[in-house]
């Protein structure tokens, strides 16, 4: 039975259950936060060290949790500007134009230990390294996720009219993608 997340918040709130509480809230969500981070970064070890700041994040400031949002929105927006924040940092560090990007993720794919999908899947992995940061992450939360428009709309804060145009556009560009490439 999967424990509520207003239980995880009231443990938190006590000094001597907060450990149990970080612990529950583990358990309930770092699965599927590694996924959504794995599948903006797409390498394994990238993915594991910014699970790692997301939960460092959210362990200094769970107590600070207004509750005006769900926790697990809460948890995919911090997870969300991590993973933009890597991915700019690291397109700075080495330098690489946008245009570079995509074939860079593709060889690291190709090399990738941890990817155990199928060459249909290998190559959905590739057609979404053509998207913008944005779209990606819209079609991610969408397709994957299986979120729906409103509660990506929570989490990035743009709205449902907009994540829905970003995830058509997504789409169009997949299948453009797929069908150039067969």
């Amino acid at each position: 039975m999967e424990i509520a997340d207003s239980i995880i918040l009231q443990k938190f709130e006590d000094e001597k259950t907060r450990h149990e509480a970080f612990s529950l809230l583990l358990k309930k969500y770092q699965q599927k936060v590694y996924w959504h981070v794995r599948r903006m970064v797409l390498n394994h070890d990238d993915a594991d060290d910014l699970v790692q700041d997301v939960f460092i994040k959210v362990w200094k400031n769970l107590s600070n949790f207004r509750q005006d949002a769900q926790l697990y929105t809460w948890l995919y927006r911090i997870a969300s500007n991590e993973c933009i924040t890597f991915l700019n940092k690291k397109k700075a560090k080495n330098n690489v134009s946008l245009d570079e990007i995509p074939e860079q993720l593709t060889d690291n794919l190709n090399e990738e230990n941890y990817f155990s999908g199928d060459a249909i899947q290998k190559k959905l992995q590739q057609a979404l390294l053509i998207l913008p940061e944005k779209q990606k992450l819209v079609f991610n939360m969408k397709y994957y996720d299986d979120m729906k428009f409103q509660e990506i709309s929570d989490v990035l804060g743009t709205s449902v009219g907009a994540l829905k145009a970003s995830y058509h556009l997504a789409v169009k560009k997949i299948e453009h993608y797929l069908l150039s490439t067969d």
